[in-house]
Formats: structure tokens, sequence, C-alpha cells
């Protein structure tokens, strides 16, 4: 855990540069020395309250969302492909995805994207392969 705080504070290329805080739980792998380590670099961390499953439902709930139907039916080689496959899952979520909560409206269409019209040709576009195809019409 040492190691892997050095990690994510290496000036070059670490996860945590630029920020100051790093939110954990109470698991006993944030030892004193992964603590002390992220402290020289300038990042505060900040123990969660106990027994609190709840905190941050809505990032939880998101992070499983995209589990289920994104990453666990993927075999990701390397952070480029991870990132790739992040990337095209949260431009499905918001752009291609009707919202159950909203009345089944997507919530911030793609302006090219010409949905509900009923002229043109009808195309469709496919993401990685297991998120659900998103058909549309190209604008005039």
């Amino acid at each position: 855990m040492k190691q892997l705080a050095r990690n994510l504070t290496d000036d070059m290329n670490g996860f945590l540069n630029g920020y100051r805080y790093l939110l954990r739980d109470w698991a006993r792998v944030f030892s004193e020395e992964f603590r002390m380590v992220l402290q020289a670099a300038g990042v505060e961390t900040v123990r969660l309250p106990a027994r609190s499953p709840n905190l941050n439902a809505f990032a939880e709930r998101f992070v499983r969302t995209i589990m289920e139907s994104c990453l666990e039916r993927l075999i990701l080689i390397g952070e480029k492909f991870l990132r790739h496959c992040l990337e095209n899952y949260v431009a499905q979520f918001h752009s291609e995805r009707s919202h159950q909560d909203k009345d089944h409206v997507i919530l911030f269409p793609v302006p090219a994207d010409r949905v509900g019209q009923r002229d043109g040709p009808l195309w469709k576009r496919e993401r990685l392969g297991v998120l659900p195809r998103c058909y549309y019409r190209e604008a005039a």
C-alpha cells in the first residue's frame, strides 16, 4: 500500500496530482505509512463515517451500473482501453439513453441527432458492442 501511495502521488503521472483530499473508508489497508506518503505529497485523507453505506448512493449506483452493463461484459486490456470504454459508456449514458425517472426523455441529446423526425435515412450507432444501440436521423 505504501508503494501504491507513491504511485498515486507520482509527479509525472500520479492520479492524485492536483487533488487535495482522498476519501477513504475504514479498511485496514489504509495504514499509517499510506497516509504519511499522501500527506507528504499534500493530499489529506478523510475517513468516511462508520456504518454509512448510503453516504454516496448516487455515485455507488452509477459505478454499479457501469460494472453490470459494460465492464463485466468486456475483457479489458490496459488502462487506455478502460478509459475508452468509460468514455463511450458515459457518452451513451448521457446523450443516447432515455431516463425512466424523467418520462423516458433523453436528457442531453446530441444536437446533430433529430430524435422524433420521420424523414431521412435512419442510422444506427453502436458503442463497444455491449451497450444498447442508438437509432437516429442526421440533421438536414
